[in-house]
């Protein structure tokens, strides 16, 4: 059946054309009689333009609407297969044309969604980007204001503002990291490596960022027995580096984030095992999003850009591989991840 747009637009046709015709009709008359006025005096005549132009109105709109569900129907035709025998099975066609509707259903939902991610997308980046803006914005302000006069204002706002310029240049960087992901522009260089080791180092690195908030970094395996394992080194280390400071901001104080290693016949799984706030189980499917956040009062105080993790998947599709979580609210969450073993 037609859109209750085109059946809109068929009234429309119908209506001017009905239109046309019945000043055509007038037109007509005032020649037959030759003076307007006793036209406009007879009420014969306005009852029969009434009647004219209702029966045009029918007509004409009957006549567009067929002509319109002949087009759809030809239009749908195009995507039936043409049968090849003189014997219909109808209950085939009726198949072919459920599974045509069904597909074009889904495409719907699916331009739906992107829609909604789209839109999702821009008002997020939108408030990660105004959040530091207008901080360094009220920072300066009160600098010209004559801040600047006392050196101990001067020196806090500049040191702020610093922090916030910072936290700007980190979010770009990801954003163009993540974008360059998704376009595949970034090359994965293969090589053998000691993941164990590389673990250590991601450990050393974010020490002081652990301690800070009273959270225990441990690895379970020995750092003097290697794990060798295949991939890029550099991506690795950053998927690493993105899933520990993604535990220590969703962690509590006083606990312990755990690195766990357990090989598999062809493969070695590496955990990251916090004891956090944890993910509700309708959020599971979404923490991978760009700039999605479980609490975003806590990840956006500790200086996250909201696309750690949605870098860590991209990352792993890169290296043909998934990332993996399970998660029970108020106990914490496990991230993981497999690579070929060597």
């Amino acid at each position: 059946m037609a859109s209750t747009f085109r059946v809109k637009n068929i009234f429309l046709y119908a209506f001017f054309s009905t239109l046309f015709l019945g000043t055509g009709f007038v037109f007509f008359a005032f020649l037959w009689f030759g003076n307007i006025d006793i036209i406009l005096q007879e009420k014969v005549f306005f009852i029969s333009l009434a009647i004219f132009l209702l029966l045009g109105l029918t007509i004409f709109y009957w006549f567009f609407l067929k002509n319109q569900r002949r087009k759809d129907f030809t239009e749908l035709s195009k995507n039936i297969p043409q049968f090849q025998s003189n014997q219909i099975d109808f209950e085939e066609l009726s198949q072919q044309i459920s599974t045509i509707t069904k597909d074009q259903s889904e495409e719907i939902v699916i331009l739906n969604e992107r829609e909604n991610y789209r839109r999702d997308f821009l008002g997020n980046i939108s408030h990660e980007l105004k959040t530091p803006l207008f901080s360094v914005q009220g920072y300066l302000l009160t600098l010209i204001e004559g801040g600047l006069d006392d050196e101990n204002i001067r020196d806090k706002y500049l040191n702020r503002i610093n922090k916030s310029v910072d936290r700007l240049i980190y979010l770009v960087n990801d954003l163009d990291m993540i974008s360059e992901l998704e376009k595949g522009r970034i090359n994965i260089e293969y090589s053998t490596f000691n993941i164990s080791a590389l673990v250590q180092d991601v450990i050393d690195l974010l020490e002081i960022k652990a301690e800070k908030n009273n959270i225990k970094l441990t690895l379970n395996h020995p750092v003097n027995q290697p794990v060798k394992v295949k991939g890029d080194i550099q991506k690795i280390q950053q998927v690493l580096i993105n899933l520990v400071v993604n535990a220590i901001n969703y962690s509590n104080p006083n606990t312990e984030i755990s690195i766990e290693f357990e090989e598999f016949d062809h493969k070695i799984q590496i955990a990251v095992k916090d004891q956090g706030v944890g993910i509700k189980q309708d959020e599971l499917d979404r923490v991978f999003e760009r700039f999605y956040r479980v609490d975003k009062s806590r990840n956006r105080n500790n200086g996250g850009s909201g696309l750690g993790l949605a870098i860590v998947k991209h990352i792993l599709e890169a290296h043909n591989e998934k990332i993996y979580v399970t998660s029970k609210v108020g106990k914490g969450s496990v991230f993981s991840f497999y690579l070929p073993k060597t």
